[in-house]
């Protein structure tokens, strides 16, 4: 089992009409490894809302013609999705559209409400009708409920966030402006940029903004609203300092792309911090240190740089593979690991390796990458985690849904070692972890089970569809 994140989403607003569904295509590129299930873009002409969603990636929803049909417009945001929470299937592709009696909406979100399962009850009982089982449709639902009873779509959805708890990153379009929002926590990153011909660009990574050449001008703080409109740029505060910050350390660690600055800091240079601290406080006597593709490289860098070890390349990764983490089954999972993943055999043959990797859940990958490397004539093999053990569920956008998966929650750091076939383990401590981010706030509840939320009622990763069948079977 691997880690993976609900999504990425972007926006783009032009003083005139453009290509925006062009530099969303390649927004949403950049932001692919958030989320590898589906995609989508929503582009406004003057109004007029166009889109093209489906479950697949940024390049297989857009081949062909596909991004051509789009029209040029003012105005586009686009969505990459991996469901925490809700089936793969297109009804839960983003953006969201809605079309309400004062006009319409798109509406793209990053997170998990730690709420849904109450507001979406309340919502059933006033008579909403639910066409997707994730979080983002609630949203929709309740700022559409606001919107109907404000004067503008900032003040529904500021009224919206008094009733949303958790985490979501939002970035909304209406007919007339470009939205985003950070919740209160800042679980989720946020940022946005301009281009040199004067649009303005919102993604969930700073990586997005590079990718379609525009400049980065700031993270959104925890709790903003960001208005793009006519009047030009107008931030709303009135949410700002409402809760202590807890952006998620894991993005740090995982999530991010490490060309990526959060909230000021390098996602790459917390890497690398990681890496060094993992050689202070796990040593061993090695040849060579070999890092996981992709993200557990730069923490590999900085093992090596404060042992001393060599660094190398132990590892190859297949980057045409797709999406070999939505398979049905174990058997079918530690296949696609040996298609993933390949050792380097001058590498490590006869040598003793120290292995970087982000994380363990299971065990059953880190144990398959540790053959794979054996059988490549790796001699000894230390295994040293760039995160603490998980512990805990994540309810915050993050698919651990509950401790019975958890290694480390049955097994000690050495019976670990074992399980997985590595001459020794050690993790990042976690009392180490302000180190990676400095003086910030943070989340590390599936680490430490503090919680920034009330933990929801109802758990599940699936609990909508669940809901939905068993609503069927009592109306059979």
């Amino acid at each position: 089992m691997s880690l993976h994140e609900e999504c990425g989403v972007f926006g783009i607003i032009s003083p005139v009409k453009a290509d925006v569904a062009e530099a969303a295509y390649y927004g949403l590129y950049a932001l692919q490894h958030r989320g590898q299930e589906s995609c989508g873009i929503v582009v406004n002409d003057d109004g007029v809302f166009s889109s093209c969603k489906d479950p697949g990636l940024v390049s297989e929803v857009f081949f062909g013609d596909a991004l051509s049909r789009l029209p040029k417009g003012n105005m586009a945001v686009g969505h990459v999705r991996y469901g925490t929470t809700g089936g793969n299937n297109r009804n839960n592709c983003q953006p969201i559209e809605v079309n309400h009696q004062k006009g319409k909406m798109a509406l793209a979100h990053n997170g998990n409400l730690s709420n849904a399962v109450e507001l979406r009850n309340m919502l059933e009982l006033s008579g909403a009708i639910f066409h997707t089982t994730s979080d983002t449709e609630t949203i929709a639902y309740i700022v559409t409920r606001e919107r109907l009873r404000t004067p503008s779509i900032e003040d529904a959805l500021s009224a919206a966030m008094n009733t949303l708890d958790g985490a979501y990153s939002l970035v909304l379009m209406s007919s007339r402006k470009l939205i985003c929002a950070r919740d209160p926590y800042g679980f989720r990153p946020l940022c946005y940029g301009k281009t040199p011909d004067g649009m303005y660009v919102a993604a969930s990574e700073s990586c997005a903004l590079k990718a379609i050449g525009a400049e980065f001008v700031r993270d959104l703080e925890p709790g903003e609203i960001l208005v793009f409109g006519p009047k030009g740029i107008v931030s709303r505060r009135e949410h700002v300092g409402k809760k202590k910050k807890k952006i998620c350390i894991f993005e740090y660690i995982y999530f991010a792309r490490p060309d990526s600055v959060i909230d000021g800091v390098s996602v790459h240079g917390a890497r690398v911090r990681a890496g060094r601290i993992l050689a202070e406080k796990h040593p061993v006597l090695a040849d060579i240190v070999i890092g996981v593709p992709d993200s557990g490289l730069d923490a590999a860098l900085g093992y090596s740089m404060e042992s001393g070890i060599p660094y190398g390349i132990g590892l190859i990764k297949n980057k045409y593979i797709g999406r070999t983490f939505i398979s049905p089954g174990q058997d079918t999972r530690l296949d696609q690991v040996r298609i993933k993943l390949s050792a380097v055999e001058e590498s490590v043959r006869d040598k003793r390796v120290v292995l970087i990797d982000d994380s363990i859940v299971r065990g059953t990958t880190s144990g398959r990458i540790v053959k794979l490397l054996r059988e490549a004539g790796a001699k000894e093999i230390h295994m040293r985690i760039s995160a603490p053990p998980f512990l805990h569920p994540c309810y915050y956008g993050t698919d651990i849904d509950s401790r019975e998966h958890l290694i480390a929650c049955r097994h000690s750091v050495e019976e670990t070692a074992e399980i997985i076939g590595a001459d020794s383990l050690g993790y990042l401590p976690a009392a180490e972890l302000s180190s990676l981010i400095g003086d910030r706030g943070y989340c590390s509840a599936c680490f430490d089970g503090v919680y920034p939320t009330a933990v929801p009622s109802d758990t599940r990763r699936d609990r909508f569809e669940k809901k939905l069948s068993e609503r069927n079977e009592e109306n059979s």
